[in-house]
């Protein structure tokens, strides 16, 4: 893989090109564009106020979202009771 703007030849050059680097110096370069974007549907859920605000702190500590900070504690969890339930 190779970035026509950046000459880098990885994610990650093409990443530090573009930290350092604004588009508009290559506005010129660039031509229009479509694409289709699939994302995966999101469920939404209530959480009582005063568990979220735990939540939130703790998420905060971590430098986390609380977003991701539930994911990871329900997958954590799923992924527990799935070996609790496994034979042996």
């Amino acid at each position: 893989m190779s970035s026509s703007l950046s000459k880098a030849n990885s994610i990650e050059k093409i990443g530090e090109y573009w930290d350092t680097h604004s588009l508009a110096d290559h506005w010129d370069k660039t031509s229009e564009t479509t694409f289709e974007v699939r994302m995966n549907r999101r469920r939404r859920i209530s959480i009582e106020p005063d568990v979220y605000a735990s939540v939130e702190s703790v998420a905060h500590l971590r430098g986390v979202t609380v977003e991701t900070l539930i994911n990871l504690w329900v997958a954590e969890q799923l992924l527990r009771n799935k070996k609790a339930q496994q034979p042996g």
